[in-house]
């Protein structure tokens, strides 16, 4: 992973709504990178900073501190009216609601038209009816579709609406903010599987927002655990799952159902109690326990880790 190119750098994150006593940190001083043409997951219970974070990323939620940045340079803040249009472009999101993110009022040809109609990126009006074509074979439905209205629509096409509005506009990263969690459970597996056609297909990097790990684990490179603004985990995927160490990410993954009857029978869900942490003297940081894995704790906690690690707990 080292000798790949680091697309997105989110450095000593925070966000903060309100003032005063109504003040409320939402992001705590958050860093990870996105490598090219991966997918990263960002997983954690409802209200965690999940969504916040995608948002500061797309600059629709304000940094109070640290910074985004994107190809090394920086996004979040005042930037040069040149960039601002090119990041406008390059970076896409895919809303979490199809039912809400789609304005009920306008056509499909307009919906999936706005990004080019705010940024000028087609030559004629048969170029801009060109692209919404091919954006929409791309992710599976009809062309003649344009003449539609949203309602006209099941849930699973909404998202795929959604998906073209975004690709439309050549995207190098997308963020996927729950993309699939308002969908019929019949149909999520298709809209996984088709972003992950189309990340082969146009090349794309992936931040993929969910609270469902079992998801998480199907279309995630590397993943992040997330809880109350503070990233506790990180590491691949697959070792994230094997070999959970922090406690918070092991009751998040003792909780995902078992498929085998008699497993799930017989499995222990572990309880996370974030009083169990002993931070007031000593206040963890963000350390590699391996490579790639990375683990909030203190050095009391850092070396029970070790341990348990030397032990094959």
């Amino acid at each position: 992973m080292k000798d790949r190119d680091v697309l997105v750098e989110v450095k000593n994150l925070n966000v903060t709504f309100g003032k005063g006593k109504n003040k409320f940190v939402a992001i705590d001083d958050v860093s990870f990178n996105i490598y090219k043409g991966e997918t990263f997951g960002l997983v954690g219970e409802s209200g965690s900073g999940k969504t916040t974070i995608g948002r500061a990323i797309m600059r629709i939620n304000e940094v109070t501190g640290g910074e985004i940045l994107f190809k090394g340079q920086r996004i979040n803040g005042k930037i040069q009216k040149e960039w601002d249009q090119q990041i406008t472009e390059k970076i896409q999101m895919i809303f979490q609601d199809p039912m809400a993110s789609l304005n009920e009022r306008a056509k499909v040809d307009y919906i999936i038209s706005e990004g080019l109609f705010n940024t000028r990126k087609y030559a004629n009006d048969d170029e801009r009816k060109e692209k919404v074509r091919k954006a929409l074979l791309q992710v599976g439905l009809l062309p003649e579709f344009a003449s539609r209205f949203p309602h006209e629509f099941s849930g699973g096409q909404r998202q795929r609406i959604g998906i073209a509005r975004a690709l439309v506009m050549e995207p190098e990263f997308i963020i996927a903010d729950e993309p699939i969690s308002a969908l019929d459970v019949s149909i999520r597996a298709q809209v996984l599987n088709l972003l992950s056609k189309l990340q082969i297909e146009n090349n794309l990097t992936y931040l993929f927002i969910a609270h469902d790990l079992s998801i998480v684990r199907y279309i995630s490179n590397r993943t992040a655990v997330i809880f109350k603004g503070k990233i506790v985990e990180l590491a691949e995927t697959e070792k994230l799952f094997s070999n959970p160490i922090h406690p918070y990410t092991r009751a998040l993954i003792s909780a995902v159902p078992e498929p085998n009857p008699h497993k799930e029978r017989n499995k222990k869900i572990e309880i996370y109690d974030p009083s169990q942490h002993n931070y007031e003297l000593n206040p963890p940081s963000f350390v590699e326990l391996e490579e790639g894995h990375y683990v909030l704790a203190n050095d009391e906690e850092i070396y029970r880790y070790q341990q348990t690690q030397k032990m094959g707990v």
